[in-house]
């Protein structure tokens, strides 16, 4: 994309999706997203961007959403920003919240289950987690089928589809998973063109595991990522013994 106004309009587009899962019109971008240009400047510059595919409109509504075209962009841009822009995205007490998971004194399989429920809290989506030879655990379903995006009948009936064939899909596609935190949209996604995903493996002790937040295409990709990387840095920290644990 061309233009510095045209991404920042974008941009102030697919942030206000995100946080109020409508379609977005031209004097909401005006009123909460200082772009120094007039209302009618933004129409004409949606207008364009709906041209470039960018963003279209759904239905009869009068506000526009973005695009598979417009997230990979968005995505594209995040990635190359720094880890410790993605990790100010996590607030104290989410931190907190995953902290208390991984420290409670638990068999490590209860605490990973307990981990991926405060991961299904925080992001509001659901999470995948392949932690016992790779037989897979997902929560927060109702998260996402409770999504606005799939109110309609066929799109329920597509995102059940993928979580039956969950473990299928990761088995058949584990070796081309990044050993890192990846974001995952459109064609490049095999858990569907209408969902993002951020997902990586790891290795411990020469066991592998997988870990993936899915959702709607409108997630926050920002706070998601920070999530996946810091419950990342729990799951590969060095253990700590128990005695050694009783006698702090």
């Amino acid at each position: 994309m061309t233009g510095e106004r045209k991404k920042k309009v974008l941009n102030a587009i697919i942030r206000e999706h995100i946080y109020t899962k409508s379609p977005v019109g031209s004097g909401a971008i005006s009123e909460k997203y200082n772009l120094d240009v007039s209302s009618a400047t933004i129409r004409n510059v949606m207008g364009q961007l709906e041209e470039d595919g960018y963003i279209t409109q759904p239905y009869t509504s009068a506000g526009r959403v973005p695009t598979v075209k417009a997230y990979k962009e968005y995505v594209y841009k995040l990635s190359q920003s720094s880890g410790e822009e993605f990790g100010k995205q996590l607030k104290q007490k989410e931190r907190r919240f995953i902290d208390e998971a991984f420290n409670a004194d638990k068999d490590k399989e209860l605490i990973y289950k307990d981990a991926a429920k405060a991961m299904a809290e925080i992001s509001d989506a659901a999470i995948f987690w392949a932690f016992h030879q790779y037989n897979m655990y997902y929560t927060g379903i109702s998260n996402l089928i409770s999504q606005p995006e799939f109110s309609q009948r066929e799109l329920i009936y597509d995102i059940s589809s993928i979580i039956d064939r969950m473990d299928e899909i990761v088995n058949e596609n584990f070796e081309n998973f990044s050993d890192s935190p990846q974001i995952l949209i459109g064609e490049d996604n095999p858990f569907g063109i209408f969902c993002g995903t951020i997902i990586t493996k790891y290795k411990i002790r020469n066991r592998q595991g997988l870990l993936g937040i899915l959702a709607p295409l409108r997630m926050d990709y920002k706070k998601n990522y920070a999530l996946i990387n810091y419950v990342l840095k729990h799951i590969t920290r060095k253990p700590i013994s128990k005695n050694k644990h009783k006698n702090k």
